[in-house]
């Protein structure tokens, strides 16, 4: 596998090739106004030396002056070493020229010396030059111009910029080098707090999710990181210790029926019984074989239900349901047992909501059934059906013993029980129903609570308006 750059890596490369950038582009600003500066300077002193030799050769007014005009210019031309220069005569005879110079290369002369200031450069036996031609006319009528090239050697300005060039090099390879170091530095002790929080990750394992990331002791860039990674562990936390409980209270739930089942099986088996002991046994397993049915089953739609399955069930079945006909329903279907306890079933409001009727119906079975289960002799269950500006309220009502608070917020957790004794005394129940009528009124996008006080207690689901959805 190809080895990654690191981010310390990237960062001092970053350093280095941004470093270089501004070294080279600063040179090359350099470079060039000095050699536009250098440019300039020839340029001021050929064209002093071209008005001079123009004021020379415009004088020339007979052929004497014009055998004179060489002498004339040489003498002007003195102590300008690096100056070569070069007179034609008007049948391109040489008048003058610097001994050992080539002009071959020279530009075409311009015809106004004062109006052109164009230079040409051109290289001749490995030396280079930088020079103007003008042609310039003598006080002779009817004599042609003559062609005057005045240029300067630039051996000095190219060996000064040799000279700049490779310093600069030199001088941004070091600063290259420097700024990588001072970037691989700078970048270490800024990513030190970054390796600080991976090593406090390091050390989280499923044994030890209480661990924290310091968020006061990182830079303000990584401190929304380390607190959205808190809020991860945070959760991951209390996921685990929810699938712990989990797992502990099923193990818990599922010994007693099994426990029961070997107890009478091997009670049965001990010595020969007549078929109606063998029948009774039976019906008391087919009991438990039951409760057992029941508990996997909603067991198993929790699961469904918070890995999100039960959306496309929701999808597929959703359709107006009249609250108040399913609670009547109900009613039928539990009037027996509310007869048994003298228990009045009492129906106030109505309203529809769009859901799973199926779905919707366990959720008021499971209130309902625990509604009865804690009513007094007597008592009266009532629910209420309420129509808000954005919400559809349910609220089952019963009287019975206050709820302490500290029951109130885990009611909906599963196999909690307020009172477990009361249940295991009975073998009702599976510890389930709550947290599967929450589940449900989370799948509708509704929520559920539930309050206590003055010995009545009273659950309340708010769904979402018909319309709204």
């Amino acid at each position: 596998m190809k080895a990654k750059l690191s981010l310390t890596g990237r960062l001092t490369l970053l350093f280095a090739a941004g470093s270089c950038a501004v070294l080279l582009a600063l040179g090359w600003l350099i470079g060039g106004s000095i050699a536009r500066h250098f440019e300039e300077q020839d340029r001021d002193a050929l064209t002093g030396k071209m008005q001079l030799a123009q004021h020379a050769i415009e004088r020339v007014a007979s052929p004497q002056d014009m055998m004179q005009l060489a002498a004339q210019l040489e003498d002007a031309l003195v102590g300008h070493h690096d100056l070569v220069v070069q007179v034609l005569g008007p049948h391109g005879e040489v008048l003058l020229v610097t001994p050992q110079v080539d002009f071959a290369g020279a530009m075409q002369p311009q015809n106004n010396p004062a109006a052109s200031s164009t230079l040409r450069t051109w290289t001749r036996d490995t030396r280079t030059y930088r020079g103007m031609s003008h042609t310039i006319s003598t006080a002779i009528a009817e004599m042609p111009p003559l062609t005057v090239t005045v240029a300067v050697d630039i051996e000095h300005h190219q060996a000064f910029m040799r000279t700049l060039m490779r310093t600069l090099w030199m001088f941004v390879g070091g600063a290259a080098l420097v700024t990588g170091f001072l970037g691989w530095f700078a970048a270490s002790r800024g990513l030190a707090p970054l390796r600080a929080m991976r090593d406090r990750a390091a050390a989280v394992t499923a044994h030890k999710l209480d661990q924290r990331l310091p968020v006061d002791a990182v830079p303000p860039e990584l401190a929304e990181l380390a607190h959205s990674l808190n809020e991860m562990l945070a959760r991951l936390e209390e996921a685990f210790k929810r699938l712990s409980d989990f797992s502990s209270d099923i193990a818990h739930e599922l010994r007693t029926p099994v426990s029961n089942l070997m107890t009478q099986t091997q009670v049965s088996l001990s010595r020969t019984r007549d078929a109606a002991s063998y029948r009774e046994i039976l019906e008391s397993n087919a009991e438990e074989f039951e409760r057992l049915t029941r508990m996997i089953s909603d067991m198993l739609f929790l699961a469904k239900t918070e890995s999100g399955q039960t959306g496309a069930l929701m999808a597929a079945n959703s359709e107006p349901v009249d609250l108040a006909q399913e609670v009547r329903g109900l009613f039928d279907f539990y009037e027996a047992l509310a007869e048994e306890k003298a228990v009045r079933l009492e129906l106030l409001g109505s309203c529809t909501i769009v859901g799973d009727r199926f779905m919707l119906r366990r959720a008021l079975s499971n209130l309902l059934s625990n509604a009865l289960r804690y009513t007094p002799f007597g008592g009266t269950v009532k629910v209420t059906l309420a129509l808000m500006q954005e919400h559809d309220v349910l609220t089952v009502e019963n009287p019975g013993e206050t709820i302490p608070a500290q029951h109130l917020t885990r009611l909906f957790e599963r196999f909690y029980r307020a009172d477990p004794s009361r249940l295991q005394a009975t073998g009702e129940g599976t510890g389930l129903g709550l947290a599967i009528t929450q589940a449900i009124a989370q799948a509708h996008q509704g929520a559920i609570a539930v309050e206590s006080s003055g010995g009545h207690t009273r659950f309340s689901i708010r769904f979402p308006r018909a319309d709204s959805v």
